[in-house]
């Protein structure tokens, strides 16, 4: 169990009134536990939110070995705050630590820190319907030293942001672009892995799309560009004549989400039948030239689920569902979010409270 020291801030920030939108407020406090090889993971501190000092040569700017999840609290109608699936993203979290060559951390000692910077920054889980207390644990790699391996010191910071929808048209459908020229990730590279270079790679593809009028893009495989891997930031499903399918995770090089995962369990708890495999953007095709392409859906932790009304692909503009979300997306969306904010009964006791 971590001896977590707390250091309150002196100054605290008047509370978000109005539209908070997706990441730009953060709160008042910050987690930091530092890592070395003579100490192992120590000093575990909450501490005025603030800027961090590195030293220009720390090799998280020159070698990119860093890496993040993304959590959420819940405020229930009863004051209640309560987290979805914590334990899920610390095991992500630790798998991408062994990935990157980063020391794991103890899931126990995650989930206390985790525990402890929502309670400290309890006021600021906003109550509004539709938002959430967005929970941002990362680590970076801080030795001071130009050399290609890993470092033998780290930083493990949580900060926390005050968050609403992340797309602002909430449940509307979002246009996606399929890219054909540009590469997320291979197999063998780190596309299983929650970490910054990914995202990095993902930004010229991103770019492209946004130019064109699309909020995201649709990332092929790597090596023959034919199989579906997923969206910019999100896991993606497919419902085709009935049937919802979403890629596997076989090769690697698709993130294993958190929503994901608990969107297939949800729909076999539903009876509605779900198949994790390998999917063409040629079938995907084939299925809307056939009118089977019933819905297309992207989940993850910021959006929850977002359908999709418009796949672009080479020229090919598909319409999808008239552009509205289907019937799967929204018994997937109310499902979810009704666990996390308390409406409705949680059979697979995903939740966890802060308090306990």
């Amino acid at each position: 169990m971590l001896n977590i020291r707390i250091e309150k801030n002196t100054a605290p920030k008047a509370k978000p009134t109005g539209k908070l939108g997706f990441g730009k407020i953060f709160t008042d406090h910050m987690f930091l536990m530092n890592y070395s090889t003579e100490k192992g993971w120590h000093d575990a501190r909450i501490v005025p939110y603030g800027d961090i000092s590195l030293d220009p040569s720390a090799m998280v700017f020159h070698y990119a070995q860093e890496l993040f999840e993304g959590m959420k609290a819940y405020r229930t109608a009863e004051g209640k705050i309560q987290l979805f699936r914590p334990d899920k993203n610390i095991e992500r979290m630790n798998n991408t630590c062994d990935r990157l060559c980063v020391p794991q951390i103890n899931p126990d000692d995650a989930l206390q820190a985790i525990k402890a910077l929502v309670a400290v920054e309890k006021d600021w889980v906003p109550t509004e319907d539709g938002t959430s207390l967005y929970i941002r644990p990362f680590i970076i790699a801080t030795d001071p030293m130009l050399g290609v391996h890993p470092s033998h010191t780290y930083l493990f910071i949580i900060i926390l942001s005050p968050v609403g929808a992340y797309y602002e048209a909430g449940l509307k459908p979002v246009k996606i672009y399929v890219e054909r020229e540009y590469v997320r990730c291979v197999k063998g590279g780190t596309g299983l892995a929650k970490a910054g270079g990914n995202y990095a790679a993902s930004l010229k593809g991103q770019e492209k799309a946004e130019k064109m009028g699309y909020a995201q893009v649709l990332w092929l495989d790597g090596i023959e560009r034919k199989y579906i891997d997923e969206v910019g930031a999100m896991n993606v499903f497919f419902v085709i004549d009935g049937k919802v399918i979403t890629p596997d995770l076989t090769d690697g090089n698709i993130l294993p989400g958190v929503t994901r995962r608990s969107c297939i369990e949800v729909l076999k708890h539903l009876g509605i039948p779900v198949e994790e495999r390998k999917l063409s953007i040629d079938e995907v095709i084939e299925a809307h030239k056939n009118g089977k392409l019933n819905e297309v859906f992207g989940t993850g932790t910021a959006a929850v689920i977002s359908p999709v009304g418009e796949l672009f692909d080479d020229g090919n503009k598909m319409i999808i569902n008239n552009n509205e979300i289907g019937p799967v997306a929204q018994k997937l969306y109310d499902t979810l979010t009704g666990i996390q904010w308390g409406k409705i009964e949680d059979p697979f006791g995903w939740t966890v409270s802060v308090e306990d």
